[in-house]
């Protein structure tokens, strides 16, 4: 499943990396509301918790439908500026409707979820619509629907404030920390885009960012399969520390498509495709090909010593251990006249978080 961006015909300049001080709170508010996806990240989070004065922990959960599941449009900018509160001013531009649409989306559950004209601020049919949607998600999120087309501009002010106060108690400090790290990072993505154009600054984001072989479309490994544009606005990519592992994108009608990446760690290996990890769990769905890994996590053996010890026919063995090394979860090695099998034991032992990256990628 994949996310398709068509960038075909655009100038290389309309394609941007840059870093945004909203993007990035953004990320921090979901490492607050989710920590269980950032386990480096899980010691912050409670410190930060534990320092918030109760009044701004009670904002934080009141609107965290905003970046909890998925992060609403307006949070993520495709003209970043130097500061927060620039931003945030772009931010008060946007106008109602625009507004209001994207907090329903995450409010009401996740960008799967659309609102076609008429506006649910104009139209009652609509307005219901959106209020069972929020309601089936909980009763927080049925009272946030509620405020939002009762009173947008009173909700869209507390917004503000609250972000403005996040940035007093502790994203301040927390930008002033990573800023060096994001800068370094852009300075290398513009660099190969550049000199190596957009095929080299796509592969240094991440694996599951590539652009496709006849270089009009740039795809990302996502748990949806859509299509965007980028017309003539382009697309911005902005770098995150808080926001490992995910890739957050930008990509619903009417919006300039954005990329928040992950900016790289040393050490970490490069993230296995959703494709490879698909491909792996159905290679374990068979009993059959379960008992032979068993038996090969055991040790090398053959073709002959598997069929033998399963009291299968070397050709049925055979074919189980070809799906299994498709999915790379088992290695050979000739050795005179017999080939032996060995299991692949980190990539075996990857795979519950190669899976977990996966999903939450």
């Amino acid at each position: 499943m994949t996310l398709r961006i068509d960038i075909g015909g655009l100038p290389s300049g309309r394609l941007r990396f840059a870093a945004s001080p909203l993007a990035e709170l953004t990320a921090m508010l979901h490492v607050l509301a989710e920590p269980g996806h950032h386990p480096q990240l899980a010691g912050w989070a409670a410190d930060v918790w534990a320092g918030l004065r109760p009044e701004l922990a009670e904002r934080l959960r009141e609107a965290e439908f905003l970046w909890r599941s998925s992060r609403a449009d307006f949070l993520v900018p495709a003209r970043p500026r130097l500061t927060l509160a620039e931003e945030l001013d772009d931010v008060d531009r946007i106008d109602d409707e625009t507004y209001v649409t994207a907090a329903l989306i995450t409010t009401c559950g996740s960008n799967r979820v659309h609102f076609a004209a008429p506006s649910p601020l104009a139209d009652a049919t609509a307005r219901e619509r959106a209020l069972d949607l929020a309601q089936a998600r909980g009763a927080l999120q049925e009272a946030f629907a509620e405020r939002l087309l009762a009173d947008p501009a009173a909700v869209r002010s507390r917004v503000r404030h609250t972000l403005e106060q996040c940035a007093e108690a502790f994203f301040d400090a927390a930008w002033t920390g990573v800023a060096g790290r994001l800068a370094a990072d852009l300075r290398l993505k513009n660099d190969l885009l550049k000199r190596q154009g957009i095929g080299a600054a796509l592969a240094s984001i991440s694996s599951a960012v590539t652009l496709s072989p006849d270089g009009d479309r740039i795809v990302v490994d996502k748990l949806l399969d859509n299509a965007t544009a980028a017309h003539d606005s382009g697309v911005t990519f902005l770098p995150s520390v808080f926001g490992r592992p995910h890739l957050v994108v930008v990509h619903a009608p009417g919006w300039q498509p954005v990329v928040q990446y992950p900016v790289a760690e040393a050490g970490p290996s490069e993230p296995v495709s959703l494709e490879t990890v698909t491909l792996r769990l159905e290679a374990l769905a068979h009993p059959v090909r379960l008992r032979l890994l068993r038996t090969l996590a055991r040790g090398p053996h053959t073709t002959g010593e598997l069929a033998d010890a399963w009291e299968l026919s070397p050709p049925e063995v055979s074919r189980h251990l070809a799906v299994l090394r498709r999915a790379g979860l088992l290695t050979a090695r000739r050795q005179g006249r017999y080939v032996r099998y060995t299991v692949n034991l980190p990539d075996l032992t990857a795979l519950g978080a190669d899976l977990l990256a996966a999903v939450l990628r």
